[in-house]
């Protein structure tokens, strides 16, 4: 059998060692197929959370792109991955999987199931649109088996409750039609642990989202320890890591929780960062449909060791041995354990026994990921660097004039609340032909406590001193309003608490300047010659301790004291969920 080791950070080539007297007394370890393999590997993959992770990554230029792709996708190259699990968009930022659903399907409730077969539907027509429009396959949805089979996917498998084990688990017990109807349970976070239900079950186990960790050394002794041992504690076939890549702000909620760091498209520049290498090291040498064998475990100093084979005569051995302090995931809470230096001893047995010898002996430190294979295949794939980081840009414009847009949203925008999208204004042949439009009008059914504005962000969180500028066209009359905002703090599950510096006008004649995007907090308000169907422009300095504000060129309010932010995004929005337009988006941040 060759050594290799798919190279990275955490790696290194591994070769027969002699016996050595100087180290801990030899641990001893049995690779056997004699009585049968264990469970068929499933495939390791990641989440793509859509308009909130892999937001940014559209909107990078070729080649780059295409290269952080290739880092994730490509066969033997990076992360090789097996699995791409994808969200279902419920116009909420928050496989297929819904995290959010459109307002509608709730019928004026904060549930989705108000109305089954309507949800059911809902995702069944996903699924079909992705076929039809884009030709993707989807393997695995995590809704309904009845109406999938009456639109003719029967292939479709179903994972439930891509949560938690229990109640799922103890329900299929005792419900057979349950049971049947369900392939794979899937939980969060699992630990490397399940329950005994799920076991009993008989039924594919999946960790369906896991790691959520920051992407450095300790994120990727994560992602290496739990890749094991979610098998050799909890019997999971698969791992699947949230997130894919972190292509948003790193500002926000779980900045640089991704296998690599893809989150300036203004520069091209992206980082492939240690996680990608600890995903080769299983995802190059195996492959789903692969069954691992039944004697996988822990190492007696620390670490663990799992061996899949594809029944043809090829075997892959993975062994690591990551430290609790640089192994720790975001969650859940890792109990203490201690790993040493150590001498591990393997004896091959069964079919895997092609010669007299059968044995080979590691010398394994702490804070190690080593790949045994007989695949020749692994590489470590690698581009010319990409170019040097550099900041947002300081003067930024958009007209958004784009005919055929390849992409809904405009460039480095990200929607935390609401949807803004490329819009073809009719009603104006003029200069607000070609706008940027919020057309969420019902608010979504979400998992987190979401704003009760809309709100999308873009810019540098570090900036303290700018001036925003835009146009705006309120659609709603009497109701309506729209802002634009500066040192804009948070965004994410957190965007309901943002802090900033926000200028709201109001259809019915008013405006406020808020110190925070719930208007709890009022800097100053009067009224104002504002109504709907018509185009202003707003205009908002900040510097230092005070801002001010103009409206069609003319000053409006001035010299007004804010201190609850210093820095942070540049915003636009609106006051509900409703349709408004914006053009002409401006900001200049002072050096």
């Amino acid at each position: 059998m060759s050594a290799a080791a798919a190279a990275g950070s955490a790696g290194r080539v591994a070769v027969p060692l002699l016996l050595c007297a100087l180290l801990a007394s030899s641990g001893a370890y049995v690779l056997d197929d004699s009585d049968g393999l264990g469970r068929e590997f499933d495939g390791i993959g990641a989440v793509s959370g859509g308009g909130a992770t892999s937001r940014l990554l559209v909107n990078y230029p070729e080649p780059f792109r295409s290269e952080i792709l290739d880092y994730l996708f490509k066969p033997n190259f990076g992360a090789s991955l097996h699995i791409l699990k994808v969200e279902i968009g419920g116009d909420g930022q928050t496989t297929g999987l819904p995290w959010s659903f459109p307002g509608w399907l709730g019928k004026g409730f904060s549930w989705p199931y108000v109305n089954l077969p309507l949800t059911a539907y809902y995702i069944v027509k996903w699924i079909l649109g992705a076929k039809h429009y884009h030709d993707l396959d989807i393997d695995y949805i995590g809704e309904l088996r009845k109406m999938l089979d009456y639109h003719g996917l029967q292939r479709v498998k179903i994972i439930a409750s891509d949560n938690l084990w229990e109640p799922i688990s103890s329900s299929m017990l005792f419900d057979r039609d349950l049971w049947k109807a369900v392939d794979v349970i899937g939980a969060h976070y699992p630990g490397t642990r399940t329950v005994w239900n799920a076991r009993m079950t008989g039924k594919k186990l999946w960790s369906s989202e896991d790691f959520s960790t920051f992407n450095n050394d300790v994120g990727a002794g994560c992602w290496g320890r739990i890749l094991n041992q979610n098998y050799i504690n909890g019997n999971m076939t698969s791992t699947i890591a949230w997130n894919l890549v972190a292509s948003y702000y790193e500002e926000l909620p779980y900045g640089r929780s991704g296998l690599m760091t893809a989150q300036e498209p203004w520069s091209g520049h992206y980082v492939v960062e240690a996680p990608i290498w600890i995903s080769a090291h299983t995802t190059q040498f195996t492959q789903p449909g692969w069954y691992y064998l039944k004697t996988v475990g822990h190492l007696e100093k620390g670490g663990s060791y799992v061996a899949l084979t594809d029944g043809l005569g090829n075997l892959t051995i993975i062994i690591e041995t990551m430290s609790h302090k640089h192994s720790m995931c975001i969650r859940p809470y890792l109990p203490y354990y201690n790993v040493s230096r150590q001498l591990a001893t393997f004896t091959l047995k069964g079919s895997l026994l092609l010669d007299s010898g059968g044995s080979f002996a590691l010398e394994l430190q702490e804070d190690e990921l080593v790949t045994l294979t007989t695949l020749t295949t692994g590489h470590k794939g690698s581009y010319p660097p990409p170019p040097k980081s550099r900041p947002f840009p300081r003067s930024y414009k958009d007209d958004f004039n784009v005919d055929y847009p390849f992409f809904s949203e405009a460039p480095n925008f990200a929607d935390q609340t609401g949807v803004f999208e490329y819009y073809i204004n009719n009603e104006d042949p003029g200069q607000h032909r070609f706008t940027l439009r919020q057309v969420l009008n019902q608010r979504p059914i979400t998992w987190a406590a979401d704003a009760s504005s809309t709100i999308s962000i873009i810019g540098d969180y570090h900036w303290t001193n700018m001036t925003v500028q835009c146009d705006v066209y309120i659609e709603t009359p009497e109701r309506g309003g729209v802002f634009i905002a500066g040192r804009v703090t948070k965004g994410g599950i957190l965007v309901r608490t943002a802090t900033g510096v926000f200028f709201w006008i109001f259809a019915n004649g008013s405006y406020r300047v808020t110190a925070d995007l719930g208007g709890w907090i009022t800097y100053t308000s009067g009224r104002a010659d504002i109504t709907a169907k018509r185009w202003y422009t707003l205009s908002l300095s900040i510097k230092g301790y005070f801002a001010s504000g103009m409206l069609d060129g003319k000053v409006l309010w001035e010299n007004v004291p804010v201190k609850y932010s210093g820095n942070g995004w540049a915003a636009i929005g609106t006051h509900t969920f409703e349709f408004a337009q914006f053009d002409n988006f401006h900001v200049e941040a002072a050096h």
